[in-house]
């Protein structure tokens, strides 16, 4: 095992920097993703309409549930990856990931058979505009048909954070999000929002096939994937669905939660518009999050490596160091949303009424941003630490029983205004956020004290 190949000692001689040199690569390739999430909004939103970005806010439960379902496993088999590689045993390492692998195959085959069932339905509960639902209905079965390129590139890409590359992704969804953007004006143009849609699932699958040339085929990664001599073995399995599974279940928290709040929002006074307003706020402030995203992905991946090589002093030092980072970024992230998000949402719609209600939203949630910060680097340390659960419980708990519940108490039962809605929000982010810190400190004592 060369040093070249095996980051850990690098890791462990400097891990600040080694959050670092982590965190920017993958910035930089969501940052991509992002934008062209956002430019697609905007083309949507500017070309075809308020009812069409209402129905991107319907879509984006379904498709978030898979995402999440991906996203989650892939955390899963990134900790046991970097775990492994930590105690230096690769051939296990190697096994892990062909697992992953074979897994998101049997996943895209289940969500393309949930989604063809289910998928009206799902848009229906959340609006009874026909034409909202028309878009929707148009994004969301076409995205379907690119499920298995989304599903194998994230899983790919997880591979690629378990072993320490995180430039490698961000090279190849770069390309994927240039390509994406080529293709979403004219499309978007001639076909409107399901233009957007076939031009995502096209990028999707160029990605695809360029993580299979790249680490099937080039063996460009540390991790050897050789699917043809594949054995399966139920302890990596069980180790990757232990961990993952917590938090693809925190993911789909999250996408009930949106699922919810849709409804909520369709009942109150301004109904499709509030729908409309709250999934462009949603892509805007992803953009924003990115920074803190990728130091909270990568520390997974640190912590993983560090609690494998018994550094216990490095899990503790990592964390504060995130801790205080993320904090600094969320508080300068609070001012922007604050005094900028009007003319934010202006780029990506014309109508006046959702204009005004995501600028209501975001001088709320500003607030909120630092609570947020703390309770995702506290439940992924938890997670790189082998313990996924807390996630799930901390997400339940921030997104059904409080959020959820207190905004349909506003805005239902005591027929508030919407702004309501949005300080539901804000109280669940900061009892989550204490819920995770001091839930951290606790995993950490018992991880001490063995």
């Amino acid at each position: 095992m060369t040093n070249s190949k095996n980051k850990l000692n690098e890791f462990i001689n400097n891990p600040s920097l080694a959050l670092w040199k982590l965190s920017i690569p993958m910035m930089l390739g969501m940052s991509v993703q992002a934008i062209y999430m956002l430019i697609d909004t905007a083309f949507i939103g500017k070309w075809v309409g308020g009812d069409a970005l209402a129905g991107l806010g319907l879509i984006f439960p379904p498709m978030f549930i898979i995402m999440g379902i991906t996203f989650g496993l892939g955390s899963g088999a990134t900790t046991v990856i970097a775990q492994k590689i930590g105690q230096e045993e690769k051939k296990q390492a190697d096994n892990a990931a062909e697992h992953i692998i074979i897994l998101g195959v049997i996943l895209s085959i289940i969500f393309i058979l949930i989604g063809i069932f289910l998928g009206d339905s799902l848009i229906q509960y959340q609006s009874d505009n026909n034409e909202v639902f028309y878009h929707a209905s148009d994004y969301f079965y076409t995205m379907l048909i690119g499920t298995p390129f989304m599903v194998l590139s994230i899983f790919f890409r997880s591979i690629l954070s378990g072993e320490g590359d995180t430039l490698l992704p961000m090279k190849v969804l770069g390309l994927g999000t240039v390509i994406n953007l080529i293709l979403d004006p004219p499309f978007i143009y001639y076909m409107q929002i399901k233009g957007a849609a076939i031009a995502t699932v096209t990028s999707q699958a160029v990605v695809f096939i360029i993580f299979c040339y790249l680490m099937i085929f080039k063996k460009r990664s540390y991790i050897s994937l050789n699917l043809k001599n594949f054995i399966y073995d139920i302890d990596i399995l069980n180790n990757i669905l232990k961990l993952g599974l917590p938090a693809s279940l925190s993911m789909v928290i999250m996408s009930i939660g949106l699922f919810f709040y849709n409804s909520i929002l369709n009942m109150s006074e301004y109904s499709t518009s509030a729908i409309a307003a709250y999934s462009t706020a949603h892509r805007i402030e992803h953009l924003f999050f990115i920074p803190i995203i990728s130091l909270a992905t990568s520390m997974v991946t640190l912590i993983g490596m560090f609690y494998g090589a018994k550094k216990f002093d490095l899990i503790n030092y990592i964390f504060y160091y995130s801790i205080k980072v993320g904090i600094i970024i969320s508080i300068i992230f609070g001012f922007v949303f604050y005094f900028s998000s009007n003319y934010m949402l202006s780029l990506f719609t014309n109508d006046i009424l959702i204009i005004n209600i995501g600028t209501d939203y975001f001088k709320i949630f500003s607030f909120a941003i630092p609570f947020v910060t703390i309770t995702m680097i506290s439940s992924r340390c938890m997670q790189g630490l082998g313990k996924a659960y807390p996630m799930f419980i901390i997400t339940c708990f921030r997104v059904i029983i409080i959020s959820c519940s207190i905004a349909y108490y506003f805005i239902i039962v005591l027929n508030k205004p919407l702004n309501y809605a949005w300080i539901a929000i804000l109280i669940s982010c900061f009892l989550s956020s204490m819920i995770s810190y001091t839930w951290f400190l606790h995993t950490r004592k018992n991880i001490l004290k063995n």
